[in-house]
């Protein structure tokens, strides 16, 4: 292990323990008027932070990134999508277990985060009565186990880090003890929630560095959505990861009043790049119950994009502007002033995989299903289904 990354988790300071809440009344600033207001939001869909990341926020100003982040707004009652729009439940092969393209497996390990975006694509995880993940993953590992095609694991959740190290240990070895998985990764936003889950932790910093090999790697998907994130805390996080042999990379959605500016959206990337995190996907908010205020159209995220990998090296112009539809990844490739041109990134079905594909310009649409093909332009329709509409209680 890098000596240098033991050092940084070992050295010789008071270990800093962040306080989490999961009660709007802990937030002394906010006033009691606008916590009465957000008690139906916090009734149906979880709140969760925590001290650290809520001292990011400048109170002033109530149109703040990382508020918009992390606070319930009372728009997101607003009827509108559905809790698993991408049909997750088509492609669970066990609990906690999903497979829905040939070479990756996803294990659903946690269904805990660090705190809850509050535009989060699986917020029916925090809701009471879901099972859908699983602390035993030993189904899943028999099941990856006896696909030799799987050579990528990924564990999310919720977040792989919330876990306990030793239970995080177990699954690491597991994983590593099936031959043709060579990559794990994990998906997660504590290096933004919680830097300190990683600096200060020296036995998860040893798993990790044991078992990402020159061979067989660990990758670190972290989820940085705003500059502010990566603070000092955060940046040392990731360094520690490097130093212990962790590939890190970055995925995040785009998400109005967040990170909807090209501006923005450029100085993210390009400080990503700087510290060795460079970006992935940049993701169309998913149409998920709640979410209406966050979500910005198709036409006007691709304008967005377009501006934003004009600015920037080529490192932090990597990342691919997708829907993570039911179909597949969807990457949005163009758009003109007649229509809106996709390939299919990835594809649960192989016969898609890397199709292009043309629909009409719609400047109101949010989603694949909501547009238009065009005739002749190697497009269908992809109707809405019962659980792609409106959600009514």
């Amino acid at each position: 292990m890098d000596t240098r990354a033991l050092r940084l988790v070992r050295r010789d300071r008071q270990q800093r323990k962040v306080r989490y809440l999961r009660d709007l009344a802990s937030i002394p600033q906010l006033t009691p008027a606008e916590r009465r207001s957000l008690e139906a939001v916090t009734a149906k869909y979880a709140f969760r932070a925590n001290d650290y990341y809520l001292s990011l926020i400048d109170w002033t100003d109530p149109n703040d990134p990382i508020r918009q982040l992390i606070v319930p707004r009372t728009e997101e009652l607003t009827e509108w999508g559905q809790l698993d729009p991408c049909n997750e439940a088509a492609v669970t092969v066990a609990q906690g277990v999903q497979h829905k393209y040939k070479h990756t497996v996803l294990l659903l390990c946690n269904e805990v985060c660090g705190a809850f975006c509050r535009y989060c694509f699986r917020k029916r995880l925090f809701m009471n009565d879901n099972d859908e993940t699983s602390n035993d993953v030993s189904a899943g590992i028999r099941y990856i186990a006896g696909n030799p095609n799987v050579n990528n694991v990924l564990l999310t959740g919720g977040d792989p880090l919330l876990m306990s190290t030793r239970r995080l240990r177990s699954i690491i070895e597991q994983l590593r003890a099936i031959p043709h998985v060579r990559i794990i990764r994990i998906g997660s936003k504590m290096p933004a929630f919680d830097p300190f889950r990683i600096t200060e932790d020296a036995e998860l910093v040893d798993v990790l560095s044991r078992h990402s090999t020159p061979r067989k790697r660990i990758y670190m998907v972290a989820h940085f959505d705003h500059p502010r994130e990566l603070t000092d805390e955060a940046v040392e996080a990731l360094d520690v990861l490097i130093r212990a042999g962790v590939i890190c990379t970055n995925q995040c959605p785009l998400i109005k009043g967040v990170n909807d500016d090209p501006a923005t959206l450029a100085e993210l990337f390009s400080e990503l790049s700087y510290v060795g995190c460079p970006p992935y996907y940049l993701f169309q908010c998913r149409p998920t119950a709640g979410n209406e205020p966050y979500a910005v159209p198709i036409v006007r995220g691709w304008e967005i994009f377009r501006e934003t990998m004009r600015r920037g090296s080529g490192l932090a112009r990597r990342a691919r502007y997708v829907m993570s539809h039911e179909l597949g990844k969807v990457e949005i490739t163009g758009v003109t002033s007649r229509h809106i041109h996709i390939r299919f990134h990835r594809a649960k079905d192989d016969a898609l995989r890397g199709q292009l594909q043309k629909y009409k310009r719609d400047d109101a649409a949010y989603w694949l299903d909501d547009l238009e093909p065009v005739r002749g332009g190697g497009a269908r329709r992809y109707p809405l289904s019962p659980r792609m509409e409106p959600a009514h209680d």
